[in-house]
């Protein structure tokens, strides 16, 4: 039978795809890595029926293993949730309720972001730490045994940190460590019991920061603490650094038993983010873009979103699409910068591959909102945009300040900040015309609508009822560079 992707050019299209393939764990040592035993008693205890095991990719190996051992152990079905709609990170409550699942079991790398929906027990990878290795570093790095630290980890060495605080708390008596809290009160951890609770000593008060507590000494702020991450480079410790930018931050490596400082490249990361700010600020059409389906109030952050975009007199339209890449976004030229509304984790998108900016919530409200300016403190968890969150700010009115103006610092152009839409919120009209002031001034803008309508190409068209019915005819054979029947040239 001949292939179906065989071609009379000699010339074949190539592309190698890097896949991380993890060995497989022995049987006998699953009960230690995965906590099985504590997650059957997790099971029983609720007296739950199905059971939705989600794995990211590197660990999906041992999956089956695992299901198989829990459904040995406990009176329940399991299946297995592979493919997550976004971000491993995040729990996928849509699936396992498409799946009927009573409960999820989340496994590997977690953001903490609360889900609401579903009962969930979180398991982590227990990861080999040195502890003599990571003190060293931390004694090297921090040779002034009087500072302010606290330390900080990658949820898959929270099973170590017990050790590594034995080691170094007798001669740092300013270190603090952090303690994993998973919010919600369907949410656990697997072998620890933690809620959000009011610290207990005087003069102390505690910051609840990403999955993350820790108290902090009378009279000192954030700013006052240097940071130690244990863990490797990746979006956990850029999301602590972009948020805490005036903090001096040190990591140590267990991977690779390396400790380094670094915070030199903040500053040149949040430059990188207002010059994405300017571009949203420029921007006439907005694409928000749908990042996540589990984690708590992000419909609220849509709607806030939206109606920032038309305070500003952008059209805004909503995207969801599942994981980002590039070619999905480029789908959209009518889109001057998007918005991605996710974990805070997968909130700081590198747009430098992408041909529009992907700015997050916060700095969407900074380009579109008056009352909220670009400060030392930055936000990636958009639920502290929200009313009740600690970074919450209204939104300006829409009478307040009038129409103000100012220079764009991409183009150079002078743009106005109060460019009110005429139509009423929600509204899907594909209108050139706005309303600018009360003067009745007009103004075109660059509406999706518009862009659609200039384009030489703008889809398929159905034509109900005007296209004859024939008989299917033989198609061309093999690809667009060479078909089969054209020949050699």
């Amino acid at each position: 039978m001949a292939d179906a992707f065989s071609s009379s050019s000699e010339t074949v299209l190539q592309r190698a795809v890097d896949v991380n393939v993890k060995a497989n764990t022995p049987v006998e040592q699953l009960e230690e890595f995965y906590q099985i035993g504590k997650t059957c008693e997790f099971i029983r205890e609720h007296e739950f029926g199905k059971v939705a095991l989600q794995f990211p990719d590197d660990l999906l190996g041992d999956s089956v293993a695992i299901a198989r051992e829990i459904e040995k152990k406990c009176n329940a079905k399991t299946f297995i949730l592979g493919d997550t709609s976004y971000g491993s990170c995040c729990v996928d409550e849509v699936a396992a309720e498409h799946a009927g699942a009573d409960c999820i079991v989340h496994y590997g790398a977690a953001c903490l972001s609360p889900s609401r929906r579903l009962p969930l027990l979180y398991v982590f990878e227990r990861r080999a730490l040195d502890r003599e290795a990571c003190a060293a570093a931390f004694r090297e790095l921090y040779p002034d045994t009087e500072s302010h630290i606290v330390v900080l980890y990658d949820v898959n060495y929270a099973h170590a940190v017990g050790d590594l605080l034995a080691h170094l708390t007798p001669e740092y008596p300013n270190l603090v460590f952090s303690e994993l809290v998973v919010e919600g009160e369907q949410c656990h951890i697997s072998g620890q019991i933690s809620r959000q609770s009011p610290s207990e000593q005087e003069g102390q008060r505690e910051v609840f920061q990403f999955g993350r507590r820790f108290p902090l000494s009378g009279g000192l702020s954030v700013a006052d603490y240097a940071m130690f991450y244990v863990g490797q480079e990746g979006a956990t410790l850029r999301n602590f650094m972009m948020s805490w930018n005036r903090c001096a931050f040190c990591s140590f490596d267990p991977a690779s038993g390396v400790g380094r400082a670094e915070s030199a490249g903040v500053n040149r990361a949040l430059m990188r983010r207002y010059y994405a700010i300017e571009r949203a600020r420029d921007a006439g059409v907005v694409g928000v873009l749908v990042g996540t389906l589990g984690v708590a109030d992000y419909l609220a952050i849509i709607r806030r979103l939206k109606e920032a975009v038309r305070r500003a007199g952008k059209k805004s339209y909503t995207f969801a699409m599942g994981k980002l890449n590039v070619p999905k976004l480029a789908n959209f030229l009518e889109i001057d910068v998007f918005v991605l509304v996710a974990c805070p984790e997968n909130s700081l998108l590198d747009h430098s591959g992408f041909y529009r900016p992907v700015v997050t919530p916060y700095e969407m409200e900074v380009a579109c909102s008056r009352s909220r300016e670009w400060s030392q403190e930055y936000v990636t968890d958009f639920r502290h945009l929200l009313p009740g969150g600690q970074s919450h700010v209204p939104l300006a009115d829409e009478e307040e300040g009038g129409d103000e103006t100012d220079v764009s610092l991409i183009t150079g152009f002078l743009r106005s900040r109060n460019l009110l839409s005429s139509e009423p919120p929600e509204s899907s009209s594909g209108s050139s015309v706005v309303l600018r002031n009360p003067t009745l001034t007009v103004a075109n803008t660059n509406s999706a609508a518009s862009f659609l309508a200039g384009r030489s190409w703008r889809g398929l068209e159905q034509k109900l009822g005007e296209t004859p019915v024939v008989k299917a005819a033989e198609g061309r054979r093999g690809i667009a560079i060479a078909y089969e029947e054209e020949g050699t040239p």
